[in-house]
């Protein structure tokens, strides 16, 4: 059985492997309305980028834990990506959607921690 550090953790590396930026987590297990646990939120500079994070995220995470995503959405466009974990949901978003939708803002009240790019 995987643990929630441990898959946060690959899907933090998957992103990286792919020179993902502004990875942030947003941790909402104590809000009892939050549809999950938890977001990380990422950014890439194209289609072609958030679509390879992606990739390299599910990869990362059924290389390391055996998991694949209950589901994804957005891949098509690559503007905002989203992978379904379960209690950990990801999101991968060019900056202009990222900034439009603010999904820091609107979890304001959860605790939110910001992960220095590599670079």
């Amino acid at each position: 059985m995987s643990t929630t550090p441990d898959l946060t953790r690959l899907i933090v590396e998957g992103i990286q492997n792919r020179k993902g930026r502004g990875i942030t987590i947003i941790d909402m297990s104590s809000i009892d309305t939050a549809a999950t646990r938890r977001f990380v939120i990422a950014e890439g500079t194209s289609t072609t980028q958030t679509v390879a994070i992606a990739e390299s995220v599910e990869e990362s995470v059924r290389e390391g834990l055996g998991l694949k995503p209950f589901g994804s959405v957005g891949a098509n466009t690559g503007e905002w990506v989203v992978l379904d974990f379960g209690d950990t949901w990801v999101h991968i978003f060019l900056p202009p959607v990222r900034q439009h939708y603010n999904l820091e803002e609107l979890w304001s009240d959860a605790t939110i921690t910001e992960i220095p790019d590599l670079d």
